[in-house]
């Protein structure tokens, strides 16, 4: 009798548990709905979505679920948002061409083609990225453009590994969900750790666009790397923009901030400031502490910015503080590649990745 009722009291536990257990994933929580073939999902934005209790195909809301949820089951997605460059599908993955383009459901540019998505036939769509203040309308909406169920996964900087624990039992990779969460925190941890023994804060700027001067400003999603390694962005204004183009500036401007480190973008002024007469005026140039962010196969602080941020941390730390951050970046490059990417990348080509990307 005593050991039926521990048998009893065992099995609650494990029953409550593993409504715990759904009801704890990442940014949302999961419960058996009626109907055998379906659950209750409640997503970042406390929207309960009733969605297929097996998800075999997904659709991405944009560009940044499409990265998120590709090192973790490409197979399942049955279209991307945009036209995959050479970079991607050399280094990402192959499949992304032959993929039919949804377009964006939302945002500065949406050019949803409903057709494309609806032939594609998704039992799901998924948006992932940073939480918007109209998050819920858009989600709404798509939801009633499309007649699909859609849901949105919060996945800030801060956020990620808890988003990739949820998409990783989403998507059935729970295996790889916890991998790639683990890394992230890995990152941050350490992060967080080495910017507590920075004395001497470095100045840091950020610029894009073909002249250099499109400002990644302070508090920007753009440039939160910069604050993460625990560096001091140089820009700093009211208004931020978060959007492409940030807070442009003219050179007066950069003279009177006159940073230790300038940034910027691949293909766009790195030969300029190098050889450029009025860049020659800043102790960066003067000092040759100025780079090319490496931007294979995405930009690794933005454009857009994704989990690419996670191997810009690793770059932009071991960069500025070398003293500090210090371990080998072309390893630590090829280790990214290989976890996100499935990519094994070799020595030569990290190198050359790096190559506008390295202390002179």
């Amino acid at each position: 009798m005593k050991n039926n009722r521990i048998k009893f009291i065992i099995s609650i536990m494990l029953c409550v548990a593993v409504c715990f257990g759904f009801a704890a994933c990442g940014g949302g929580g999961r419960e058996t709905a009626d109907n055998g073939d379906t659950v209750t999902f409640t997503d970042s934005c406390g929207r309960d979505v009733e969605i297929p209790a097996d998800i075999e195909r997904v659709a991405p809301a944009g560009a940044v679920a499409q990265m998120v949820m590709l090192p973790l089951d490409e197979d399942k997605l049955v279209g991307i948002a945009n036209e995959p460059s050479e970079i991607e599908t050399k280094y990402v993955s192959e499949k992304l061409a032959d993929m039919p383009v949804f377009g964006q459901f939302y945002g500065s540019n949406p050019n949803l083609n409903k057709e494309a998505i609806l032939a594609a036939d998704p039992q799901l769509i998924i948006d992932v990225g940073d939480m918007k203040s109209t998050q819920k309308e858009d989600m709404d909406s798509i939801q009633e453009q499309t007649g699909l169920p859609v849901i949105f996964i919060e996945a800030s900087l801060e956020k990620f590994p808890e988003a990739y624990r949820t998409l990783g039992q989403l998507l059935g990779n729970e295996e790889k969900g916890e991998e790639l969460a683990s890394f992230i925190e890995e990152t941050l941890k350490m992060a967080s750790e080495n910017s507590g023994k920075i004395d001497n804060q470095k100045t840091v700027f950020y610029g894009g666009g073909p002249e250099g001067l499109d400002g990644n400003a302070e508090g920007s999603c753009q440039a939160d790397v910069i604050d993460i390694i625990g560096a001091k962005n140089a820009l700093v204004v009211e208004e931020i923009n978060h959007a492409g183009g940030g807070n442009p500036v003219n050179m007066e401007e950069l003279y009177n901030m006159d940073p230790d480190v300038i940034l910027t973008t691949e293909g766009g002024s790195y030969d300029k400031i190098g050889s450029g007469e009025a860049w020659a005026k800043l102790s960066a140039v003067q000092n040759g502490n100025f780079y090319e962010i490496p931007d294979t196969p995405y930009n690794w602080m933005s454009q857009p910015p994704s989990m690419n941020r996670i191997i810009g941390i690793w770059w932009l730390g071991n960069l500025v503080y070398p003293d500090v951050y210090d371990y080998d970046m072309v390893s630590k490059t090829q280790e990214f590649f290989k976890l996100f990417y499935n990519y094994d990348l070799t020595e030569d080509e990290a190198a050359d990745i790096l190559a506008n990307s390295s202390l002179k």
